[in-house]
């Protein structure tokens, strides 16, 4: 088999981490839009970059898939 492939990203590069966040440590504009939450779930890069922040646990799984990101939980 002589084929090529395009090469696949690292593995590393395709996860997220998902953990909750207190909406009390958020800044205060984010706050505001909050929407009277006390707790969002941020998606983070596997450098720690925050890429999203949304309502639900459940919604931070389904985001990150459809960007063909693989979520894990962070506790």
């Amino acid at each position: 088999m002589k084929e090529k492939y395009e090469v696949l990203p690292e593995a590393e590069d395709r996860i997220v981490y998902v953990r909750p966040v207190a909406v009390t440590d958020l800044p205060e504009e984010v706050q505001e839009q909050a929407m009277g939450a006390e707790r969002l779930y941020a998606v983070h890069d596997s450098h720690g970059e925050r890429l999203a922040l949304v309502k639900d646990r459940n919604l931070a799984f389904i985001l990150a898939r459809q960007n063909d990101l693989t979520p894990v939980t962070v506790h």
